[in-house]
């Protein structure tokens, strides 16, 4: 499987995140699953249901975050310098209506949409290799969207 990168703190996360579904969110649904059963009757009892299902929940999503952690390349973003954009890179852009946009290109992960954009997202790909001065064009749903890159950061 193809790796991915993340950042350090990204992958910190995850790995806090996995030993808290591991050593107390799903310890605690087992009980609850194990005294739901214990009230009987399991095809009309909702305690019963409701603990399986978040049960699932819990295993699927420590299921995910053990195969982002298996194919992670973690950046270490803070030593990362220079005017490209690359991952880890805080960039201000602004389109041709004159509307400036910050933000910061990290892993899919650790995206909002909003101030942290994913390096795969149309956004993240079309800026990661510009330079401070270069414009680049978005493909979006809507149509095509031309940015300039104005700034460069890695450091806060």
């Amino acid at each position: 499987m193809e790796k991915k990168p993340i950042s350090r703190a990204g992958f910190d996360n995850l790995i806090k995140e996995l030993k808290d579904l591991k050593e107390v969110q799903r310890p605690e649904i087992l009980k609850t699953v194990q005294w739901a059963r214990s009230l009987g009757d399991l095809s009309e009892n909702a305690d019963y249901s409701a603990a399986k299902e978040k049960q699932r929940q819990i295993d699927k999503r420590i299921q995910f975050i053990e195969g982002v952690i298996e194919n992670a390349t973690i950046i270490d973003v803070d030593s990362l310098s220079g005017n490209r954009v690359v991952f880890g890179a805080r960039v201000t852009a602004e389109d041709e209506d004159g509307n400036v946009m910050q933000c910061r290109i990290l892993s899919d992960i650790e995206s909002d949409g909003r101030m942290v954009i994913s390096c795969t997202s149309p956004v993240g790909r079309a800026m990661i290799g510009r330079c401070v001065g270069d414009t680049c064009i978005v493909k979006l749903p809507s149509g095509e969207k031309e940015y300039e890159i104005l700034d460069v950061k890695f450091k806060d």
